[in-house]
């Protein structure tokens, strides 16, 4: 089956509204939801930081109970996060308030916040934002989870099963404190496709083990954060159910697709960020190390600012890939950088440093590894570190 990728548009039966509600310091919309016309098979992965915010508990829990949401309220500016009872009080009267809208059970809505950590939620503006929310098939909620982002991240795509056109697309925020382990940001992942809850779940922890959990911006893991998807199957398609099925790969190649796409666009718009980094890794041992050594070197603080200072320093390279456990033919590696080849043999090999440095200009800088010990790969994303990083978390709270 192929994966086509088009211009964002909502799955049937999904609808959202992005509002401004006085949040945040700056005017901008922070407040949204989005929902269903009908109830919807739902999946979720969540951040492993032991300060969960009350929001992303509340949603797990929802979402464990069977599997099934119809609607998500989110906001940005403030996290909910170390607000202690107070603060999940105020996350179970926004699941609340949003059911008693839209004339659904509660069970069935998801809580999502972001933004400053410790401080808690005004309910009065909360409160008026969720009476104010109407359906609209627009993308303003794609713009009220923003944060630092520098521009809403949107991914969609269209695939062929059971004879069906089932419909993919997501968005997503996220541009510093990214170091995923089981996804640091805030991701909303929409289909029509008809599919078991279980089986969803299995699918997206598997997407995201390659694509969200594969990116770093600056090494820190979220209070916060996590992924959902909605499936509320009025593509029409027949229910998959096993991963067995004939029409099951192609569905999981579709939203694979769209968690890479975002993944990527979040290691892209870095706070700061000026290139997007790609680390390729080739002839490693398992899977497992091929991934732990491309996502070293995308979070080598010395790799990082090698690249934003466009400096072809190689020596950063292979010294992030020694400091990792993976097994390594130390007298085999190679590196190439942006198709220029640096090292083979585990040697310098002659190259032009003007080409060289010319290449690194590109916005987009991609690092090829081969760790000759094994014919396993790797994939990871991330961005260069730069002055106006330090400059944007340096003044965060004030």
């Amino acid at each position: 089956m192929t994966v086509t990728t088009i211009d964002f548009q909502w799955p049937a039966g999904f609808y959202n509204d992005g509002i401004e509600i006085g949040l945040g310091t700056v005017d901008k919309k922070d407040f949204g939801y989005l929902f269903s016309e009908v109830p919807a098979t739902a999946a979720g992965t969540y951040t492993t930081n032991q300060f969960q915010a009350a929001p992303t508990k509340l949603t797990k829990n929802t979402i464990n109970h069977n599997h099934h949401l119809q609607a998500v309220v989110v906001n940005s500016a403030i996290a909910n996060s170390c607000t202690g009872v107070q603060g999940e009080q105020d996350a179970q009267t926004e699941q609340q308030l949003l059911g008693e809208k839209l004339g659904i059970s509660p069970d069935l809505v998801g809580v999502a916040s972001t933004g400053l950590i410790g401080a808690p939620l005004p309910m009065d503006k909360i409160k008026a934002g969720i009476a104010q929310l109407q359906p609209a098939t627009d993308d303003g909620v794609t713009q009220a989870v923003l944060t630092t982002d520098t521009h809403a991240k949107k991914a969609c795509v269209q695939v062929e099963l059971d004879g069906q056109t089932v419909t993919i697309a997501g968005f997503c925020k996220g541009s510093g404190m990214i170091h995923p382990k089981m996804a640091t940001m805030l991701g909303f992942v929409t289909t029509d496709a008809a599919i078991d809850g279980e089986l969803l779940q299995h699918t997206l922890s598997t997407g995201v083990d390659t694509t969200f959990n594969q990116i770093t911006v600056d090494g820190d893991t979220s209070t916060n954060d996590m992924v959902v998807v909605m499936a509320n199957g009025l593509a029409k398609n027949a229910e998959l159910t096993s991963t067995t099925d004939a029409d099951y790969a192609a569905f999981a190649e579709a939203l694979h697709v769209v968690l890479g796409e975002l993944a990527k666009q979040i290691a892209a718009d870095g706070e700061g960020a000026t290139k997007l980094v790609e680390c390729n890794v080739s002839g490693a041992f398992n899977d497992q190390e091929g991934q732990q050594v491309a996502k070293a070197i995308v979070g080598s603080n010395l790799v990082k600012a090698a690249i934003f200072g466009q400096d072809p320093n190689w020596g950063r390279i292979i010294s992030t890939i020694g400091a990792t456990d993976a097994h390594v033919d130390i007298d085999h590696v190679s590196i190439t950088l942006n198709g220029i080849l640096m090292v083979q043999d585990s040697l310098a090999v002659p190259f032009d440093l003007d080409t060289a440095v010319d290449a690194m200009k590109e916005n987009q800088v991609t690092i090829d590894v081969t760790l000759n010990s094994g014919n396993a790969t790797g994939q990871a994303w991330g961005c260069d570190l730069t002055y106006n990083y330090v400059k944007i978390n340096a003044s965060y709270h004030t």
